[in-house]
């Protein structure tokens, strides 16, 4: 498939589909005339990269961990230094946090939506449940 197409299914603009593919994420083939093709099993990779930097990893290790995500049951990761086993602890507990959150965040938000529903003004949600 080409750019446009992989941009549409991924919702990822080809502007970032190019710096992944400079940053080493995603390879691409190019035919005579200098197009990019992409293969289908990208559609899968650039959502799975587009959530890991959504969880706050940057490119730089995202590019270290891609090729364990393949078989999550085996990971061969052979050239994992202590420092690299430490970053991704710190982030690993970094993305618990941000789960936690966007759970409290989403709890909130359902209450308030439920007692909305039940008629009552947003003026008189209790104070508890509002200040979560």
């Amino acid at each position: 498939m080409r750019i446009g197409e992989l941009s549409e299914r991924t919702g990822t603009s080809r502007r970032l589909l190019r710096y992944y593919e400079e940053q080493g994420l995603i390879v691409s083939s190019r035919s005579p005339n200098g197009y990019r093709s992409y293969d289908e099993n990208l559609v899968d990779r650039v959502l799975q990269i587009r959530g890991l930097l959504d969880a706050g990893l940057p490119t730089r290790i995202i590019k270290q961990i891609l090729p364990c995500l393949n078989k999550p049951r085996v990971i061969h990761f052979p050239d994992a230094t202590p420092e690299m086993l430490s970053t991704l602890t710190l982030e690993r507990d970094r993305m618990t946090q941000r789960i936690e959150c966007l759970i409290r965040n989403r709890d909130a938000v359902s209450e308030y939506l439920d007692t909305v529903s039940a008629g009552a003004t947003p003026d008189r949600i209790p104070q508890a449940s509002a200040a979560r």
